[in-house]
């Protein structure tokens, strides 16, 4: 596996080459200061370029790259349709090592920077056309402090997705339970990331898809959120789907104590039903 120093000197070594490309940006995770290195964090760069055509008519120019053991090219697909405008290579080498290359049309350089994420580190600029510093940071990503409304809707969700669990357990559906329970788990995944931010201040990042929440919670919080996965039988899914129920009603009800908000009712309206279906469904 080549080192980040030998990545980025192949990078940028072929757009110090290559006339058509103009500014070279480095974004991600490891744009972020605040994010420990990896073997396996992407390389996420961004090429500005006068003129696309002589990239997109033949793929033969990212060899330079290194030997490509598998190539995804959104702007191709029919199935996954791509979600960001210009032309981009996602490019699994041989060596492990992942480059995920976007080409812009360099008309669109202010767009780019303004519109952004903020995690952009500029790693070239041949004509110093953006003409100031830009610092990434991730505050995009910190946690949010809901408004009394985003709280409700959050609990709403939560409750509303329930029935649909139970319907497909019931039914036997397993597949259609799983599916509305992974739906339901994202608003338990909220509703906790808030409460971490009610205890440590929404001044950070939990990670993309949460990945850094469990770092925050109790051991025993973090333990019984991961058990929420197990999800191979109808008894392992409600048990998952209780579990879910309970670290819901706790974690809630910490985020409306510190901001003062109201726990709705939708809990003591829906649970009720919850337990009865059980009762009468559940097997083993």
């Amino acid at each position: 596996m080549r080192s980040e120093q030998e990545m980025m000197d192949t990078v940028l070594e072929f757009a110090r080459s290559n006339s058509h490309v103009r500014v070279v940006t480095l974004e991600g995770s490891r744009a972020n200061p605040r994010i420990a290195r990896d073997d396996f964090q992407d390389f996420d760069i961004t090429f500005l370029v006068d003129d696309l055509a002589p990239f997109t008519a033949d793929d033969a120019w990212l060899s330079v790259f290194g030997p490509v053991l598998l190539m995804q090219k959104p702007e191709d697909m029919e199935l996954f349709p791509p979600e960001q405008p210009g032309y981009s290579y996602l490019l699994n080498f041989a060596d492990y090592r992942k480059l995920d290359l976007t080409l812009l049309p360099l008309g669109m350089l202010k767009e780019y920077l303004e519109g952004g994420d903020g995690l952009i580190r500029v790693l070239l600029d041949k004509d110093g056309r953006i003409g100031r510093e830009i610092v990434p940071t991730d505050a995009a990503y910190h946690l949010r402090k809901p408004t009394a409304r985003m709280y409700d809707d959050c609990c709403n969700e939560f409750w509303n997705l329930t029935p649909y669990v139970v319907k497909g357990l019931c039914r036997g559906e397993l597949l259609f339970a799983v599916d509305h329970l992974h739906l339901l788990r994202q608003e338990l995944l909220r509703m906790l990331s808030w409460q971490v931010g009610t205890e440590r201040g929404f001044c950070f990042s939990v990670g993309k898809n949460y990945k850094f929440l469990p770092r925050f919670l109790t051991e025993k919080t973090a333990e019984e959120l991961m058990s929420t996965y197990r999800m191979d039988s109808s008894s392992a899914i409600w048990a998952a789907l209780l579990r879910c129920h309970a670290l819901f009603r706790e974690s809630a009800g910490c985020v409306a104590n510190v901001l003062g908000y109201a726990y709705p009712p939708y809990d003591g309206r829906i649970t009720p039903y919850v337990l009865e279906m059980r009762e009468k469904y559940a097997k083993g």
